[in-house]
């Protein structure tokens, strides 16, 4: 049976505090190139690999391949709902090629007109993330206030887009003068700030959103959530889709403002992106037309090669990247 090289991305050490460098190697090994017969299983060339925060919760086993969402070419199947050439998305690990032992959890791409890179972003989970979180959890109405905190990032820059198409005032925050220019100029937010230069958010928030906020998408916690409960208004609704200013912390910061939800009968409702996956079809009934008519665009941030991978993932947690981090493993 032919084999051929195998390149990985494999944990060194299960990180504690921060990500290093350090907690990651790279090994070249082998791998067949065929599955086994009545396996039901599915070997996958991998293309492009999603860096995304939550990956922080999945390094636990040193000495495994890094574990993450990603673009991939079927190279051999011995399941029925797949054959040699599909091209699909979902769970794989970080390497050149990767052997799913059940592939039920694969979604064979349809719309490969698409760019592909864009089924681990757009097209993939942090788009259904953020119409899941916008419109299920948010309840929109048009004419109300959106405020998003991370608005640059994967799942914020489609939220702004969606949230303005629906008839929605948009406001974003990012952590530099070039991601605001983003939201402002390519995605159509309304207001926008950079909040490194804001040494009173609640200020900022009441210069950018006067009349207060209706929803609050949330992906950062912290200071910034204690800044947004002040100046929701009533019945505003939170969807918490991530709290990446935590993630890295030794203690968590703690929320002062919680009171607000009860005196401004405020819904506040974590989700993931899971528990609207029978939304899926829809979801993409509705974004690919606005994406062909170009009234909604995207913006990707490419690391060329599974080695750049390492420092890709630990950028997120800097705020390094610009739009959706794609770790780019191959381009055929």
């Amino acid at each position: 049976m032919a084999e051929v090289r195998n390149k990985r991305v494999v944990l060194r050490n299960a990180p504690s505090g921060p990500l290093k460098e350090s907690d990651f190697e790279i090994v070249v090994g082998s791998s067949k190139l065929e599955v086994g017969e009545g396996s039901g299983a599915v070997l996958l060339k991998n293309l492009y690999l999603s860096c995304d925060p939550y990956q922080l919760s999945l390094l636990t086993t040193p000495g495994s391949a890094v574990p993450g969402l990603g673009v991939g070419k079927v190279v051999s199947s011995s399941h029925p709902g797949f054959q040699k050439g599909d091209l699909v998305w979902g769970m794989t690990s970080w390497e050149e090629y990767s052997l799913i032992a059940d592939p039920q959890s694969l979604i064979k791409i349809e719309h490969v007109d698409m760019p592909l890179s864009f089924y681990t972003g757009l097209l993939g989970m942090p788009g259904l993330t953020a119409y899941a979180g916008f419109f299920q959890v948010g309840s929109p109405k048009k004419g109300e206030t959106v405020y998003i905190s991370a608005a640059s990032g994967a799942v914020g820059q489609l939220v702004g887009q969606l949230a303005k198409l629906h008839g929605c005032y948009v406001v974003g925050s990012a952590g530099s003068r070039e991601k605001v220019d983003l939201l402002k100029e390519k995605f159509g937010f309304d207001d926008a700030f950079n909040y490194k230069e804001e040494p009173d958010l609640d200020a900022a928030l009441k210069r950018c959103l006067p009349n207060g906020i209706d929803i609050y998408f949330e992906n950062v916690g912290g200071r910034m959530l204690d800044a947004v409960l002040p100046n929701m208004n009533l019945r505003g609704r939170i969807a918490v889709c991530g709290l990446i200013s935590q993630y890295i912390l030794d203690r968590p910061e703690g929320i002062c403002n919680l009171m607000y939800l009860v005196r401004s009968r405020i819904r506040m409702e974590g989700f993931v992106w899971a528990d609207y996956y029978d939304l899926y079809p829809k979801f993409l009934e509705t974004v690919i037309p606005h994406i062909k008519e170009g009234k909604i665009v995207y913006v990707e941030d490419y690391a060329e090669g599974l080695e750049s991978g390492p420092v890709a993932l630990i950028g997120l947690f800097h705020g390094r990247n610009v739009g959706k981090q794609v770790v780019v493993v191959s381009r055929e």
